[in-house]
């Protein structure tokens, strides 16, 4: 009888087959498009800041027994940059989800899907000023060619759209998320915390907490959708627990076993995860705009991912 695998100090398994690791990576990017699906089926039952406060919360206190072993050095990294975590954990975790989430309420699921994976694009043009990254020929390429696909998709395939200025709002509200979270990952590669993966990420999600609660605060305030129902439960216990928890978990995981940038590639299933879960849950359709804009954006992004300055022509 072979013997349990060992565990690191953070409750992942020491060794992980490529195997394994490639389904949690498949697997958590799964999960993170049912969020997408989850926050737009209850658009009209839980505000965003609520979805928001309650997933990370709980997704947090989900994950804290598993890293009990580093809680004093979290508590002692808190204590010396707790401005620095508040910062870059509420862009991560609070304010770009929270910006997803609204609009949904705008635009549909495969919009959100397709117009967050130029978080990539953005993440390089923000690193190139933040961190003084390089920025090659064909990432210069590739960024215009990504956001060509953007475009498109914003405008629904009218371009002139863009000088009327006849734009969605729930689309301009899920590229400033990807913005956030592109900065987000910016500062988070500066700050360079002490702490491993996991426990690093407990300590971001309780700065999220933080950062939520003004304006959950006011939203109980304000908006007459604060008080949970049935639907609104549902959503959230899948939001927190397998879209959360288990999710932040497998992704760790995966980036243990494969490196952050084999494990980062996995992201681009998420777009076609929700794609088709949109199809089947939410009778979302694609259309001809969704092709094109996706052809431009994954284009777009090979380029930027693959083509390093180093390497370019």
């Amino acid at each position: 009888m072979q013997s349990a695998p060992k565990e690191t100090s953070v409750g992942l398994p020491a060794a992980v087959s490529t195997q394994v690791a490639t389904g949690s990576a498949i697997v958590c990017w799964l999960l993170a498009a049912g969020v997408y699906i989850a926050a737009k089926v209850v658009t009209a039952e839980m505000p965003p800041w609520a979805l928001c406060f309650w997933r990370v919360f709980i997704a947090g206190l989900l994950l804290l027994p598993i890293i009990h072993r580093h809680w004093s050095a979290m508590i002692g990294l808190v204590r010396q940059r707790w401005l620095s975590i508040l910062i870059v954990g509420g862009l991560g975790f609070s304010i770009s989800p929270a910006l997803i989430y609204v609009g949904l309420n705008y635009t549909s699921a495969i919009n959100a899907g397709l117009l967050i994976a130029l978080m990539p694009v953005i993440t390089m043009i923000l690193a190139r000023f933040v961190l003084n990254e390089p920025v090659g020929t064909w990432q210069f390429v590739g960024s215009i060619v990504a956001f060509v696909g953007m475009a498109v998709i914003v405008t629904r395939g009218d371009l002139w759209a863009l000088i009327r200025l006849d734009l969605n709002a729930g689309e301009i509200f899920v590229i400033c998320a990807a913005v956030a979270f592109a900065l987000y990952t910016v500062l988070l590669r500066r700050a360079k915390y002490p702490l491993p993966g996991l426990p690093l990420l407990v300590l971001l999600l309780g700065a999220a907490v933080v950062v939520t609660v003004p304006f959950y605060v006011w939203e109980l305030l304000h908006d007459e959708r604060s008080v949970l129902n049935a639907k609104g439960l549902w959503a959230l216990a899948y939001v927190a627990g397998p879209g959360g928890a288990l999710m932040y978990y497998l992704f760790n995981l995966s980036v243990q076993a494969l490196g952050a940038s084999r494990a980062g590639v996995f992201l681009y299933l998420q777009t076609v995860f929700i794609a088709v879960l949109a199809y089947f849950f939410l009778g979302e359709r694609l259309l001809p705009y969704h092709f094109v804009g996706a052809f431009f954006i994954m284009v777009g992004v090979l380029l930027v991912m693959f083509l390093k300055p180093g390497r370019a022509r």
